[in-house]
């Protein structure tokens, strides 16, 4: 998986992630801290301009005993290209998602979730992201997403 080099600081793009997710995702169920039933994964800026953040799912996103529900593992991995957009001001709607799932995600186990851009034509991005858990890389996911708002 190819990762584009960023010439923008870590923390001006915490910055803009915090920023553009405030301004229009501040109820999302996967990183905000406000939204009771959700994840309130806190992903900040780290490597060659990707975002990530570490979880812990609980036996409320169990689907098989033990392991966390596929469809949550896709949000995971959703929220965190959107993240990654909001990292460079860009607000996105998700147009194409694909995930392969490689491992089951165990349920009370840490986790990493990262993502960052491939391509960009804009209005099109191309980004990649994937979650690690005991050094296995679980689930991985491409997507595309088109930056069509003004935050």
């Amino acid at each position: 998986m190819a990762r584009k080099q960023s010439t923008v600081t870590r923390k001006q793009r915490q910055i803009s992630l915090n920023t553009v997710r405030s301004q229009v995702h501040n109820d999302c169920y996967v990183c905000s801290s406000t939204n009771n039933s959700g994840l309130s994964l806190e992903f900040t800026p780290s490597k060659d301009g990707e975002v990530e953040a570490s979880f812990t799912c609980d036996n409320r996103f169990q689907g098989y005993p033990g392991y966390v529900h596929g469809g949550v593992v896709s949000s995971l991995l959703d929220g965190a290209m959107t993240n990654c957009m909001f990292a460079l001001g860009l607000t996105p709607l998700t147009a194409e998602l694909k995930v392969r799932f490689r491992h089951p995600l165990l349920i009370s186990q840490p986790a990493t979730v990262r993502a960052w851009l491939n391509h960009h034509t804009p209005p099109l991005y191309t980004l990649e992201a994937e979650i690690v858990q005991e050094n296995l890389i679980k689930a991985c996911a491409w997507g595309k997403f088109l930056d069509r708002f003004d935050p």
